[in-house]
Parts: structure tokens; sequence; C-alpha cells
């Protein structure tokens, strides 16, 4: 099970967009999964397909957190155990089970495994915890791997090409000065800093291993920090969910004017990055590169040294 991108920690959406008698179905790595809250309001996660006859459970209902199955009736919790098998009153429940996924709530966000024994805990980033800091989310569909998206957003040098009608117009003056790149490896995944021109004060983005990146936006006397989620649902397709991280303007009737701005940004890297061939990043040899490809280039060794290869089993 999940195949290529198995036993890690990943962001599936905001906390508070998970809501109670509602299932949220998904798809990563090419597992169907549903997510829902248990009967104590506890994020919970099952792979979407009933042990019976595999149909989608979230296809069924959801009462009391107690997930019931469209084709028999047969129900479940957040654990995956089996609450009931109608006309069956002897059947031995306990043999009967659902498969659950190891699922946290931290920072305002979902974290689902990727596995069946984690080791570790999520590693939310400290914004998601700074006083009146609230969070948007939106989320679209790429015909691409995910490392190609996930590698873009490790990269500056694109910005006043790809974006230059939007943020890249901000560094566009710079583009054929000299840009200082610097890789610094921390416990979430690595800090990125970029020089341009021998400015003082770098730009930064944070990788957040394995699939995520925060930018953050500099903006005098507010916090406006941008997480970039690229979460495959398949070998050619990408989930990208931007997260805004924001103190100012926030009330949630400005969440859509948000959501315009990173969707506008957002379709400019789709439509170049849809046609990179491979669809998968191959490894560092195969592709000329310079030397502000060093956050990009170290993506691609971590990938098909801790990530590429991997699965999950019970």
């Amino acid at each position: 099970m999940f195949a290529d991108f198995a036993n890690h920690w990943i962001i599936v959406g905001l906390a508070a967009d998970l809501r109670a008698g509602k299932m949220q179905p998904l798809t990563v790595a090419g597992e169907r999964l549903v997510l829902f809250r248990d009967s104590e309001a506890r994020p919970a996660a099952l792979i979407d397909r009933c042990p019976h006859r595999g149909v989608a459970l979230s296809l069924g209902t959801l009462e009391g957190g107690i997930v019931e199955c469209p084709f028999h009736g047969w129900k479940f919790d957040g654990t995956g155990a089996n609450c009931l098998v109608p006309w069956n009153p002897d059947a031995k429940r306990d043999q009967l089970a659902a498969t659950a996924l190891p699922v946290r709530e931290a920072g305002g966000l979902i974290w689902l495994y990727t596995g069946f024994a984690p080791t570790t805990e999520p590693a939310p980033s400290e914004t998601l915890f700074k006083p009146g800091v609230v969070l948007s989310a939106q989320s679209a569909l790429w015909n691409i791997h995910w490392t190609r998206a996930m590698e873009n957003m490790l990269d500056s040098p694109h910005l006043p090409f790809v974006h230059k009608g939007t943020i890249g117009r901000f560094v566009a003056k710079y583009r054929h000065g000299r840009m200082e790149t610097e890789w610094f490896e921390e416990p979430y995944g690595a800090r990125i800093e970029n020089i341009i021109e021998g400015k003082d004060k770098p730009s930064r983005l944070d990788y957040r291993y394995p699939n995520a990146m925060e930018l953050f936006l500099e903006i005098p006397g507010r916090l406006m920090h941008l997480m970039a989620i690229c979460t495959p649902e398949n070998q050619d397709q990408t989930r990208l969910t931007i997260v805004t991280l924001r103190d100012f303007a926030r009330s949630k009737l400005l969440d859509p004017f948000f959501r315009r701005s990173n969707r506008r940004i957002a379709l400019e890297d789709q439509a170049i990055l849809e046609s990179s061939l491979p669809a998968e990043v191959p490894p560092a040899g195969q592709e000329k590169s310079v030397r502000t490809d060093r956050p990009t280039l170290a993506f691609r060794k971590l990938y098909f040294e801790r990530i590429k290869g991997s699965s999950a089993s019970r």
C-alpha cells in the first residue's frame, strides 16, 4: 500500500473542514480513503473499502461517528472495529474489521500517516501556533507526478518567468543578476534561503518533509505565509493544496479573495509543469542543472533515497 509514498505524516486538510456527521473521501498514492470524526469528535480514517465485498464506505452513511456500509449495512467505528453485521447476530465481528489508519489533529490541520505503525508524531510549523493566525485552504488536481510539483515549490529562479504577471514581477529586475541559494537541513526537512545581488536579508522558504513547502512572505507588520502540499493521488495526478496563514484580514468573508489570488498563481505553474517529460523527476544526472538548482537536487536525493520504493503493509 501507498507505493512510493509510504510511512510519512502528511497534511490532508484543515481541521475546521472535517465536520462531524460528514465523510470526506480522498485518494493518496493510489489508496482510496475516507476521513470522518468519530463518536468523540476525534478525526478518523479508514481505507475506503468494506472488508465484506469491497465497496466504498464513503457511499454509505455516518451517524454518531459510526460508518454504515451502503451495500449490506455493516457498521464500523473510527478504529475500524466492526459494530454490526445485519442478519448475523452470531458473526465473529472481531474478525470482520475495516482497515484504519493513524490520523491526528494538530496545528489546525488534519494529518494522516501513510502506513500503520508510526514511530513519530506530526511536526506542525510553529507558524500555526502564533497568536491571531487564521487558515484558509483550496486544492486542485494537476496531471503531473507529485515530485515535479514538489520541486517546483522549492524553486525560486522560475518566478520572474512563469509568474511575470503576478509574484514574479517583484524580482524581475534582478533576473540577469546573481542569486545565491542555500539549503540548510532541519529536523522538519530544510530551510532554503535565496540572496539576490548580495542583499542583506535573504528570502526564505521551508521544505517540510516529505511533500510540503512553507513560503515566508515579507509584509511589514503582518504575517502571511503560504503552505503548498503536493499529495500524489496516483502516478499521474497530484492534489495541490494551498493553505494561507495570516494574522490580518481574518474574516472568513475574505477567504475567497486569497483563494482567487493563489489560484491565479497556481494555474501559471500548472500550465508549465504538465508539459514536463518525464512526468516523474529523474535522477539528477539525467537533466542539466546549475548552481541555483541546489534545493531541487537536494529534494531529488531525498526522494530517491527515502521515499521512492517505499510501501506499507499491516
